[in-house]
């Protein structure tokens, strides 16, 4: 089974997943045991070679699976993406010993999370401070300290990837942390608006000793690169899950026009409710292509292909935004509930307009491209 004809049998995740994302969203937790499952079959990684225990599917593949899980529920896919982050990271900048381990224990159903953002560093991670630093003379070992900000998954994760300065000098580095390490500390914030499940967290790392080989590729590899890497998968994730709340959206959407009727007439006869379904299908198309259009361009290897990734994620953020707004209009009362999968997608939605590079500081990179470029 090559990459590009790879398959993932949606029917068996439908099944394991049921009813649960109503539940989980009013938790705040997903079933520890079913991630470990979802991550032992190669669900939340599917890109990891076979040769590493994984699926081997390609980036399309890939992303339509990301949407399909996207549209049962925006936690769990955000789970999937911070777990394909840590594995591309791991892929990208391990070496042969690294990739063999740390992608064997993920594709085996341990979890990981991935640390970028700081209080002092969100959309500037330029502006890192977290350190990794020699531990002292003749140990060989390494002490990592900082603080790291609104960390998606950190309660479910036995590993988390910090991504840190290396030394004193301006070059990067990626430290993969046990969770239960002595000196770590996990504080989970409370009540997010949206992708509650998913589960936000503080992550405080005390002088964290560890060693040599836990630095991905013996560290020292630009801050750039790091970050562009691990960014562009994190954002044509989001972008396939924001396709896939448009299409959950629309389910609903449609559904519930096509049968609740009002003055005698089915509520989907009406033109101004007509006008909302046909713009949330119109935005499906849209996100749907774009996501196309950027694996197109990363399969091709093509020197804009980073960009194209922040194309994707912000066109497919901001349509799914508007788009779960339509929806919870068109279903009023009944989508207004929390837990309804409208209610989840409204606020979900708006919580992909931030991650991965604010709306804003999206436009910005479009804005210098264009102007570089054009």
């Amino acid at each position: 089974m090559t990459a590009a004809t790879a398959t993932i049998d949606t029917a068996a995740i439908d099944a394991l997943v049921g009813d649960g994302p109503a539940t989980w969203d009013a938790t705040g937790r997903i079933p520890l045991d079913l991630l470990r499952g979802l991550g032992a079959s190669g669900v939340l990684a599917a890109e990891v070679p076979t040769r590493f225990g994984g699926p081997g599917a390609g980036r399309l593949v890939n992303g339509e699976l990301t949407a399909h899980v996207g549209a049962r529920c925006s936690s769990l896919r955000s789970i999937m993406t911070v777990q394909g982050i840590a594995a591309t990271t791991v892929l990208r900048f391990g070496d042969r010993d690294q990739r063999r381990h740390y992608l064997g224990r993920l594709t085996g159903g341990d979890l990981a999370c991935v640390a970028f953002s700081e209080p002092g560093a969100g959309s500037d991670l330029g502006g890192i401070a977290t350190r990794v630093r020699p531990a002292g003379a003749g140990t060989g070992d390494l002490l990592i300290s900082g603080e790291k900000s609104w960390i998606t998954g950190a309660v479910y994760a036995d590993h988390i990837l910090v991504f840190g300065r290396f030394g004193d000098g301006p070059d990067g580095a990626v430290a993969v942390v046990p969770a239960d390490a002595p000196g770590v500390h996990v504080e989970p914030v409370r009540d997010p608006l949206g992708c509650r499940a998913a589960t936000h967290s503080r992550v405080v790392l005390d002088d964290v000793r560890l060693p040599a080989e836990a630095i991905l590729g013996g560290g020292g590899q630009a801050l750039q690169l790091l970050f562009t890497v691990a960014l562009s998968y994190g954002r044509m994730s989001v972008a396939w899950g924001c396709a896939g709340i448009l299409r959950a959206c629309l389910a609903a959407a449609t559904a519930d026009a096509r049968t609740r009727e009002q003055n005698g007439a089915r509520i989907g006869d009406h033109q101004l409710i007509a006008r909302h379904l046909a713009e949330i299908y119109t935005a499906e198309r849209i996100a749907t292509q774009v996501c196309r259009h950027a694996v197109d361009r990363w399969d091709a290897g093509a020197p804009d292909a980073a960009v194209t990734a922040v194309l994707a994620k912000q066109v497919a953020a901001t349509h799914a935004a508007r788009g779960a707004s339509a929806a919870v209009q068109v279903l009023a009362s009944r989508g207004f509930t929390d837990g309804h999968v409208v209610a989840r997608a409204y606020r979900d939605a708006k919580a992909m307009e931030l991650i991965e590079g604010s709306t804003e500081i999206s436009q910005l990179i479009l804005a210098r491209h264009a102007l570089d470029t054009i």
